[in-house]
């Protein structure tokens, strides 16, 4: 009985070590930053996509920073934004949009703490930096 409970525990520990670190559950924060990246790679995804519909590129910007106040407005207008209702994907990205927004006003209203409220820094995405080699 002892060496089987001596493996049990062993075998335990093991798979305990083996877990990643993200195994924890996601907090508001995580969820509504992974969710804003998601968003913004489909946007980026579809805007380069060679079999898109025209309508996609008089689609409102899609950059998103859920450190800026101004997300809140640039989630909604993207929502309602009428054209491109026969697109898929546009349809798609919308409801992630609406979701995104439904998240940060319902679930993590408390939870998020918006650091700027300029709206312009959400027209140009920042470019990540240049790596010399």
């Amino acid at each position: 009985e002892l060496p089987r409970m001596k493996v049990l525990l062993l075998l335990t520990a093991l798979l305990s070590a083996a877990l990643p670190a993200s195994a924890a559950p996601p907090t508001c924060y995580s969820r509504v930053l992974s969710l804003s990246k998601e968003i913004t790679e489909s946007f980026k995804d579809l805007q380069t996509s060679k079999t898109v519909d025209p309508c996609v590129e008089a689609l409102p910007r899609l950059y998103l920073d859920i450190h800026n106040y101004c997300v809140l407005a640039k989630l909604r207008d993207f929502v309602a934004y009428p054209g491109c209702d026969r697109v898929v994907e546009v349809n798609e990205l919308k409801e992630k949009a609406r979701s995104l927004y439904t998240i940060l006003i319902s679930y993590c209203r408390r939870d998020l703490v918006f650091l700027t409220d300029d709206c312009n820094a959400l027209e140009i995405p920042i470019s990540p930096p240049i790596e010399h080699s």
